[in-house]
């Protein structure tokens, strides 16, 4: 509506007609041409690979503008969260809209502490597993049988079930990496601590016994807790787009949840940490020659790519990277030898962030430049990365399920296409 209450409304003209589309405002952010009736009324439709102007649904979770670089999770600044809250406020926050008092706070942690515990059958479930496989496999895999092993929590139209399942996942996702990471490295799983913290709890199952006290150390407590709040979410993304669209089909939190890991499982999605740690380590075992790289990235012949930089939807710096710089810095300051592959990455920004060709294009670094640094030091291997992004990413999954149940607009998701293949043509045999 305008400020003198009339609809606001744009007209599409084509061959042979015209239409009136109405035009939607927000509360920030891109308006949007409602085409809700573009089909029926036109016979035509719009073509958008990607979906990079396609709005598919109103949400009230976050607000990302990616020219100036602002992420807030309902409403809040990313860097007051970082600075202030803690993951569980922020899962809180995420899924049901405001921060927590004191007393739903307390609640809530009990309330995972209580159900962090795996089933005997679960357990066995995951030990059967192939302890070579990739853990993101694993993951998805555990994610979609725990609607057999809570079967009485399946149902999306019961408000009761539905606020079962978002406890069990968000208690028992932790238990379930730290299990699958035990294995691959030829360990006893550890039972939770209901003593602990949710986080340093997290940290105590996947290294206890294995590296000392380090598991314990409050500034790896707090480095994960800060990279799970940045990945808390992040307004329609491939996975959490993937939630919505299973979830449109009134499928479980379950089997939804499962469906972004897979999504974020993707190298194009969950993977980018892993490969700017492999870039960084492609620069050393080439003597630490950042120009000679970079002269290769702007070399239109080469197919090599700065990793790390750049964003679908920042046009600036990301605003969840210049956390987690600092936060690498403290980390591998502590070590008694300096970070080679940490100093390489000060580095390649610093000479990026000089030279025109990134800087006009707008590339800058994006979350994954530094992450993955932080969490080769705190002693996770590659393979494990994408698991923590899912873990962090799990408040904004269940949060745009949950959203997605209780909106009236709501449809299953059945995208249009343009038929681009043969025309009729007769069967005529052999």
């Amino acid at each position: 509506m305008s400020e003198d209450g009339k609809e606001r409304v744009v007209e599409l003209r084509y061959e042979g007609g015209a239409h009136t589309l109405p035009l939607l405002t927000g509360t920030e952010g891109d308006e949007a041409f409602e085409t809700k009736t573009l089909l029926s009324a036109t016979g035509k439709v719009t073509l958008d690979p990607g979906f990079a102007n396609t709005a598919a649904c109103q949400s009230k979770i976050t607000y990302i503008d990616g020219e100036a670089g602002i992420l807030r999770y309902r409403g809040y600044p990313i860097e007051e969260l970082a600075a202030h809250s803690s993951f569980l406020e922020v899962s809180y926050l995420v899924i049901h809209g405001e921060l927590p008092d004191s007393g739903q706070l307390k609640e809530f942690s009990e309330q995972l502490r209580a159900n962090a515990a795996l089933p005997a059958e679960m357990r066995a479930m995951l030990d059967a597993f192939p302890r070579d496989a990739h853990p993101m496999t694993l993951l998805a895999s555990a994610v979609n049988t725990m609607a057999a092993f809570y079967a009485d929590t399946v149902d999306p139209k019961d408000s009761e079930q539905v606020d079962r399942a978002t406890i069990l996942l968000l208690a028992k996702l932790p238990t379930i990496a730290a299990h699958i990471y035990r294995n691959s490295v030829g360990q006893p799983p550890l039972e939770p601590d209901d003593s602990l913290g949710y986080v340093e709890d997290f940290l105590r199952m996947t290294f206890g016994g294995l590296s000392g006290e380090s598991e314990l150390d409050a500034l790896f407590v707090r480095a994960m807790d800060l990279l799970l709040i940045l990945h808390a979410d992040h307004e329609q993304n491939c996975s959490t787009a993937t939630v919505r669209v299973v979830g449109s089909s009134q499928a479980s939190l379950y089997g939804s949840v499962s469906a972004g890991v897979n999504a974020l499982f993707g190298p194009l999605h969950g993977g980018a940490n892993q490969a700017v740690l492999e870039m960084l380590e492609e620069i050393r075992d080439l003597g630490g020659d950042v120009d000679s790289y970079l002269a290769k990235v702007k070399d239109k012949e080469s197919k090599t790519r700065l990793m790390g930089f750049g964003h679908r939807v920042y046009k600036n710096y990301d605003p969840r990277s210049k956390e987690i710089k600092g936060l690498a810095a403290q980390i591998l300051d502590r070590q008694a030898e300096p970070d080679e592959l940490f100093e390489l990455a000060l580095r390649l920004e610093a000479k990026a962030l000089a030279d025109p060709y990134f800087t006009d294009r707008k590339l800058y670094p994006n979350v994954d430049f530094y992450s993955g640094v932080i969490y080769r030091a705190m002693g996770f291997p590659t393979s494990m990365f994408t698991v923590l992004f899912a873990l962090g990413r799990l408040p904004g999954w269940i949060a745009h399920w949950r959203e997605q149940r209780l909106d009236p607009a709501a449809r299953i998701a059945r995208p249009r296409q343009l038929y681009t293949g043969h025309a009729k043509r007769s069967y005529s045999g052999s």
